[in-house]
């Protein structure tokens, strides 16, 4: 794995309802935060304040480059409508080149 490749990022992101998913999704890729956001309806089983949940939620994988986490982040906290929102950030160990590429250009902007 080239410095390049280790400079991807997916974050991993969990928020409720239909509204907040694509609104924060929106936000960062406007602001080149992200080069891409998917979406996707989830459920989610979790135990919260000693009580078992089962609830719907909506996941978020967000594509970013190394350089953008850190103001990602902080933009979902300012947003996210939980106390304990589940934001995940996960290395890209290998990828297609040419979609690699693409995230760090849309990212660098």
């Amino acid at each position: 794995m080239n410095e390049k490749e280790q400079s991807r990022i997916n974050v991993i992101l969990v928020t409720s309802g239909r509204n907040e998913g694509p609104a924060i999704a929106r936000h960062l890729v406007e602001k080149r935060m992200a080069a891409c956001v998917n979406i996707a309806e989830i459920r989610s089983c979790y135990r919260w304040e000693g009580r078992f949940c089962d609830d719907p939620e909506v996941l978020l994988i967000i594509k970013t480059a190394h350089e953008k986490v850190e103001e990602a982040l902080a933009a979902i906290r300012e947003v996210h409508p939980y106390t304990l929102p589940e934001m995940i950030v996960l290395p890209v160990v290998a990828g297609y080149p040419p979609y690699l590429a693409w995230v760090e250009e849309e990212t660098t902007r």
